[in-house]
């Protein structure tokens, strides 16, 4: 999209490009200046708050579903997008139009200008977008808001809300330049999303976060409901555009539930969607959630670029794994979900990942990897990648393109070459950038 100034979404994302911080800054002085100046919209909605290391989007994909089924009006802040940065402020469930986004965008912008001179360093392209997003939740009004931090969670632009149901993902290495370089180091950060007399829905975690999670929660004088002991999967089943899943929630079970996603990892996402919901609602001390809500709510859940089928014959899925943990998730749901002879992956990567460790937990199930690049500042150039896949893979299982768009038609003909054998498939995955690229290339649609 150019930047035409009769476009107002393209002035918009202009202006918001130019906030993109130059130094990372580890504080929350300037978006609580900014929102006290909007006069604290986060106040004036409930909250469920999510972090984690991978996960986060589509178990906030879930709960809003979950709430939006209930009858509540909702509003999601979720990041990164796909393909358009509206994708990132939902009210009930749908983006916001681009007419709306530029007109909260220009509601709130002078009042960012006011803080850029309170303060050494301007308000960043983060901290604006989630006070517009709160600011959105506010107009609507929304009964719940379902906010997922944007990194860590201690200094993260949208730890000002002190909420009262906090939702911890499986913690992993990632962003080890920022958050730290160990498991116990980075679940401080994201420990830092809980509050006083919070109550915390936590998905199974390594013994390292526990620890920290449980020492958070001691001192604020926070409680802890734990994936499989207080909550959890029961059962599972793969069936045909997903699986069949018996969810324990906090006061009930629910079976026979549709979930039209692939992969265990995402009946654990839903699990844990239903315990904060269950938690949210205080469902312990009132009538268990209806069952066939329940199923009405996760039958309609989607997460685009979350192992998603985006072309048949052969098969292309799509998938915004960006770290080991991801990897490893993505490779157990094709494992779980799919039967392909011949698997091709295209991989673009940001140079500041560990391509090494993402390509190592591919290379099990991939026959042929085509590395390649995305239009991000920070993608890793695709023959440094191509050099970290030959030694992962072996120089005979190498192919590099420098644009993604000939990346993918290199895998599709390969696999099409196989067609007739009917068992080829392409992954293309490395990145959520990579992903919302390859998702408007093969789709070219926006997701809702």
């Amino acid at each position: 999209m150019g930047f035409d100034g009769a476009d107002p979404l393209a002035r918009v994302e202009k202006a918001l490009e130019e906030r993109f911080p130059s130094r990372m800054v580890p504080d929350l002085d300037r978006i609580v200046d900014l929102l006290n100046l909007l006069g604290d919209p986060q106040r004036a909605f409930p909250s469920i708050h999510i972090t984690g290391t991978n996960g986060k989007t589509s178990t906030a994909r879930m709960i809003d579903a979950l709430l939006h089924e209930l009858s509540l009006r909702t509003g999601r802040y979720t990041s990164p997008h796909l393909e358009s940065v509206t994708e990132r402020i939902t009210v009930d469930g749908a983006p916001l139009d681009a007419e709306r986004f530029a007109e909260l965008y220009d509601e709130v912008a002078p009042f960012a200008e006011l803080v850029d001179g309170r303060h050494e360093d301007k308000v960043t392209f983060f901290e604006l977008l989630t006070a517009m997003a709160f600011a959105a939740f506010a107009d609507a009004p929304v009964d719940a808001a379902v906010i997922e931090v944007g990194l860590g969670g201690r200094w993260d632009a949208t730890n000002v809300l002190n909420a009262q149901t906090a939702v911890l993902m499986p913690i992993s290495l990632d962003h080890v330049g920022i958050l730290g370089a160990t498991i116990e180091e980075i679940a401080g950060e994201k420990a830092g999303l809980i509050h006083a007399g919070a109550t915390v829905i936590s998905a199974v975690q390594p013994e390292a976060a526990a620890r920290v999670l449980r020492d958070r929660a001691d001192e604020v004088g926070a409680s802890i409901l734990h994936e499989g002991l207080d909550f959890g999967v029961r059962n599972r089943a793969v069936a045909v555009g997903g699986q069949v899943v018996e969810l324990q929630g906090l006061a009930e079970v629910y079976d026979e539930v549709f979930l039209p996603l692939y992969g265990e990892h995402q009946a654990r996402n839903a699990a844990c969607a239903l315990a904060a919901v269950d938690s949210f609602l205080g469902s312990a001390n009132r009538e268990p959630l209806d069952a066939d809500v329940v199923r009405a709510a996760f039958a309609g859940v989607s997460s685009p670029g979350r192992l998603e089928v985006v072309r048949r014959s052969p098969t292309v899925l799509i998938d915004g794994a960006h770290n080991p943990a991801g990897a490893a998730a993505l490779v157990a749901g094709i494992e779980d979900a799919f039967t392909f002879d011949r698997l091709v992956a295209v991989v673009a990567i940001l140079d500041d990942k560990d391509a090494t460790s993402i390509l190592e937990e591919l290379e099990p199930v991939v026959a042929t990897v085509v590395a390649t690049t995305n239009t991000s500042p920070r993608a890793m150039p695709a023959t440094e990648l191509a050099e970290i896949a030959r030694e992962v893979f072996g120089a005979e299982r190498v192919e590099v393109r420098d644009r993604l768009d000939d990346a993918i038609d290199l895998a599709v003909a390969d696999a099409e070459a196989d067609a007739a054998l009917g068992g080829a498939g392409v992954i293309v995955t490395g990145s959520i950038v990579t992903a919302g690229e390859a998702r408007h290339l093969l789709r070219g649609v926006s997701p809702r």
